[in-house]
């Protein structure tokens, strides 16, 4: 049994898209979660870059992960998470990815290396 990762929107877009490192992802789908504020990101990702709606949100949802919700807990990591990076670059999106990785205690997946540098207590492990 594999362990479980937290996919960062990044990471499924690139499995999507078929993008570089798309393989990795796809080697960890069956045990990956994503926070509800990433699909969101996902889905608008999709249709930002042409897709229809309906398209888009069922791609996203055809996806294979597993679907975690937003509660106080992972908000407020992410509030503190943001208050921390910000200025490195990280979004609220991004935020709300890393509190999930950090609140479930798991390794994150994403395409961005600058998380690398973070030292937000995560562990970041890029795709490519």
């Amino acid at each position: 049994m594999s362990e479980e990762v937290v996919l960062d929107s990044s990471a499924i877009l690139a499995s999507l898209n078929g993008e570089p490192g798309h393989d990795l992802v796809a080697g960890v789908v069956a045990e990956s979660f994503v926070s509800a504020i990433n699909f969101a990101e996902v889905v608008s990702k999709l249709v930002v870059a042409g897709m229809p709606e309906a398209d888009a949100a069922r791609a996203a949802s055809r996806f294979g992960c597993q679907f975690v919700d937003t509660d106080e807990e992972q908000a407020t990591t992410a509030a503190f998470i943001h208050a921390e990076t910000r200025r490195a670059g990280v979004s609220i999106a991004d935020s709300f990815c890393l509190a999930l990785a950090k609140t479930r205690s798991s390794p994150v997946l994403t395409a961005d290396r600058t998380w690398k540098q973070l030292g937000v207590g995560v562990e970041v492990r890029l795709i490519r």
